[in-house]
C-alpha cells in the first residue's frame, strides 16, 4: 500500500493528447508511487492506451508535464527501469521458453533469475517447450516472466489475466502482491473490475479523456449509493426485478443478487414477501456498480 512518503515513479501532470479532431486525454493528471499498484480504468476510447503510450515514450503531449522515474519518457535510463506486458506479444514461437528468458535477461546489466521468473509466474515444467506449442494461458504467463526480466521498479500491466483459468489468475495475483510488496509500482489495466477490487491500492476512472473518479476502492465505491443484497429466497427473479428501486436481480449459487438504490424497502418487502427468507447479507454495491455508474454519468 502506498504512502505519502513513497517515491514518485510516473507522472502526467495536466497532460493532454489529440489525434486530429479527437480529443484523446484532456489535461489529465495520473500518478503511480513505489509499492502501491493503480489501477487504471475506463471504458474503449477512454483515454487509457493513450496515458500508457506517454509514459512509455511512445508518443508526446501536446500539452502538459509526462515524467518517468523523475526524467522523460524518452531516455534509455528511465525505460530500464520498466517491465511492460501488452495484451498481445511478437514472441518468436519457434524458441522455447528457456531461450525467450535468456534471451530477455541479456538487455539487463543485473537481471532477476530464471529461477525467479519461474516461480513468480508459474513456469515449472515450461522451460524446455516452444512458445508456440504453449496454451493462451501459458502464454501469458511467459510474458508475465519476460515483464519481470529486468527487476522492473515500475510494471505495466494491460489485461494481464486474459485467458487465465481460475487457479492461473490466484497465481498471478499473488505474484504482484509481492511485487508491490517489495516496492514495485503497477499500472495495471483490466476489464475484469473485481481483479482491480481485489488488487488497487488505488483506481482512476478515465471516461473521454477525462478522469471521472480517483481514489482507493471504498472512495470510488462510495461515489454511489447502490446497495447489493444476497439473500436465500424462493422469489422469482422476474418479480423482484420489478420492485421500486431495484436495478438488476440475478441467481448465483442458488442465492437471490440485487442490486437497488437503497436497501431498506427491498429487505422490508423481502422479509414480508418469503417467510423462509435466510442467509440475508447486505453490502454497498461494488466497484463494477460505480465503474457503471460512473462512466454513465460522464457521458
Amino acid at each position: 500500500m502506498t504512502i505519502p512518503s513513497a517515491p514518485l515513479l510516473a507522472e502526467l501532470a495536466g497532460v493532454r493528447k489529440r489525434y486530429a479532431a479527437q480529443v484523446a486525454l484532456d489535461g489529465i493528471d495520473l500518478a503511480v508511487h513505489a509499492g502501491e499498484l493503480l489501477a487504471l480504468l475506463g471504458p474503449n476510447g477512454a483515454g487509457k492506451t493513450t496515458a500508457i503510450g506517454l509514459l512509455l515514450g511512445l508518443l508526446d503531449a501536446d500539452a502538459g508535464s509526462v515524467r518517468l522515474f523523475g526524467a522523460s519518457p524518452h531516455e534509455l535510463a528511465a525505460r530500464r527501469g520498466v517491465g511492460l506486458m501488452l495484451q498481445s506479444a511478437g514472441l518468436a514461437e519457434t524458441l522455447k521458453v528457456g531461450e525467450l528468458l535468456d534471451l530477455t535477461r541479456s538487455y539487463y546489466p543485473q537481471p532477476r533469475s530464471v529461477a525467479d521468473c519461474v516461480a513468480l509466474a508459474g513456469l515449472d515444467g515450461l522451460l524446455g517447450r516452444r512458445y508456440g506449442k504453449l496454451s493462451g494461458g501459458q502464454q501469458r504467463r511467459v510474458q508475465f516472466a519476460l515483464a519481470l526480466c529486468g527487476r522492473p521498479r515500475l510494471l505495466f500491466l494491460d489485461e494481464p489475466t486474459t485467458g487465465l483459468d481460475i487457479e492461473a489468475r490466484q497465481g498471478l495475483w499473488k505474484a504482484i502482491r509481492e511485487l508491490v510488496a517489495d516496492g514495485c509500482g503497477v499500472l495495471l489495466t483490466t476489464h475484469y473490475l473485481e481483479e482491480a477490487e481485489a488488487l488497487a491500492d488505488r483506481v482512476v476512472v478515465l471516461n473521454r479523456g477525462q478522469v471521472v473518479a480517483s481514489g482507493s476502492v471504498t472512495e470510488v465505491r462510495a461515489h454511489v449509493a447502490q446497495r447489493r443484497i444476497r439473500c436465500q429466497s424462493t422469489l422469482a427473479v422476474a418479480d423482484v426485478s420489478r420492485w421500486p428501486g431495484v436495478r438488476s436481480v440475478s441467481v448465483e449459487g442458488g442465492r437471490l443478487d440485487i442490486v437497488a438504490d437503497g436497501a431498506e424497502g427491498v429487505v422490508r418487502r423481502l422479509l414480508a414477501e418469503d417467510a423462509a427468507l435466510a442467509e440475508l447479507e447486505v453490502q454497498r454495491a461494488g466497484l463494477a456498480e460505480a465503474f457503471i455508474e460512473l462512466t454513465r454519468e460522464a457521458a
